[in-house]
């Protein structure tokens, strides 16, 4: 079995790729050619969590490992288990953290894509971690975003997510709060482990928020009354019910919740807010490894 490094493995999951295979892989869910139990959760010492996903379809079969510890850095560990569906053999590990990061950011260019009523304005990212960095390259290549806003408790850390993106070629500019901005952007990114909203309800009629931070009951960024005020889709509405604590404290009304894949026919709505959570499914790492054996990886020995 080949292990790939977290260089190896961003090679081959490509933004716009991945989106793509994210999509093919929520078709595929519709068709029931793909499956995915829900993920087992187990608390550990430390506020620490314990996460095993598995996924497979007719080819191939994962299992992800996952560990988040958010006191410490790195926050998330894990590793991809890449399988023959057919006989079982181990054929290949992906950097887990990598697809993570990746895989979540490319769910929220993928519902960007679809729901954002001005996918083209600028970008504000609550947070400077992984996640922050991750949503500014794929909205930067995805939606050919120019301008961003980056507001971070870390000054250190905003500072280096700044550099990143002024590397890209984005105009990134360094904003004390969320508030500041919130009457410029239309784009917005919650990436943040707190535990209360750190998000204003006055966001512009035509914003759109991908909420990937909160990922328990008792945390939430988004504040209820924005909740309340938006169109409301996720990536996976069980799991969002379990785990998703701003929709949760919220008391949002699940029946008018969508899930993501409900949305891939639909027109581009002309107006929000839209509010996309997403908690994460064991699919969206399947579409990654389905990439990047597609791209060549092991391709011999695992679609013979």
């Amino acid at each position: 079995m080949q292990a790939l490094s977290a260089t190896e493995t961003a090679a081959l999951l490509p933004y716009l790729e991945l989106a793509q295979a994210l999509e093919r892989v929520l078709r595929d869910k519709a068709a029931g050619t793909v499956r995915a139990p829900e993920r087992l959760v187990m608390p550990l010492p430390g506020g620490g969590t314990l996460l095993l996903m598995p996924a497979a379809d007719p080819q191939i079969a994962i299992t992800k490992l996952v560990t988040v510890h958010p006191n410490r850095q790195p926050s998330v560990q894990a590793e991809v288990y890449v399988l023959d569906a057919r006989t079982g053999q181990r054929k290949l590990t992906l950097d887990g953290a990598t697809v993570t990061a990746r895989r979540t950011a490319a769910v929220s260019l993928l519902a960007a894509q679809k729901l954002a009523p001005n996918p083209a304005g600028s970008l504000l990212v609550v947070g400077a971690g992984v996640q922050a960095k991750s949503h500014l390259e794929a909205f930067h290549i995805g939606l050919g975003t120019k301008k961003a806003y980056i507001t971070s408790r870390n000054p250190k850390h905003a500072e280096a997510l700044s550099a990143d993106a002024r590397s890209l070629g984005l105009d990134a500019e360094i904003v004390i709060g969320p508030d500041a901005v919130l009457d410029e952007v239309s784009l917005i990114v919650t990436a943040t482990t707190s535990n209360l909203p750190i998000l204003n309800h006055k966001v512009r009629d035509d914003a759109f928020i991908a909420a990937v931070g909160a990922y328990r009951p008792d945390m939430a960024e988004i504040p209820a009354e924005l909740v309340r005020r938006s169109r409301v889709f996720v990536d996976s509405l069980e799991g969002t019910k379990a785990e998703a604590g701003d929709l949760i404290q919220a008391g949002v009304d699940w029946r008018e919740v969508r899930e993501l894949e409900a949305a891939l026919d639909l027109l581009r709505p002309s107006s929000g807010p839209v509010l996309f959570k997403s908690v994460g499914h064991a699919l969206w790492d399947l579409a990654a490894a389905r990439l990047a054996v597609d791209k060549g990886w092991d391709q011999d020995c695992l679609l013979e």
